[in-house]
């Protein structure tokens, strides 16, 4: 297991990424009840948390993952004017900015640092890598 693994050394990075898995244009038959990703994807989403030997640049194993989905999103008005959907995306833009952030797709890394935190031996030192901007 990973976090026996960790436990042995002093220290330990823990590097996050994610991984848009698009289903669009390959599997039909999947696409039903994912999420859109990227431009015009539409998938799922997997965030991943791999515990990497500093000394060594050696990965020891995965810390934590979590797999999700975005919600589909409404689909415009037919007769939408570039102006109307200019106005739609900003007020959008406002709603998205006022959720607690517990509820922002950034709170997964919060999730795997407090996850990977909680199961690693204290006697060991995680440092943590994300990538994403938003944090």
């Amino acid at each position: 297991m990973t976090t026996e693994t960790v436990a042995e050394l002093e220290v330990v990075l823990c590097v996050g990424d994610t991984t848009y898995l698009d289903y669009y244009g390959n599997i039909v038959a999947k696409r039903e009840g994912y999420g859109p990703i990227g431009n015009g994807g539409n998938g799922l989403i997997l965030h991943n948390a791999i515990a990497v030997d500093p000394q060594l640049g050696q990965p020891l194993g995965l810390l934590w993952q979590k797999l999700w989905n975005r919600d589909p999103k409404q689909k415009p008005p037919k007769d939408e004017t570039p102006t109307k959907k200019k106005r739609r995306l900003a007020v959008a833009r406002k709603v998205a900015r006022k959720r607690p952030f517990e509820q922002k797709e950034s709170y997964r890394w919060v999730e795997a640092l407090t996850t990977v935190d909680h199961k690693v031996s204290q006697s060991t030192r995680v440092i943590h890598t994300f990538d994403n901007k938003q944090l």
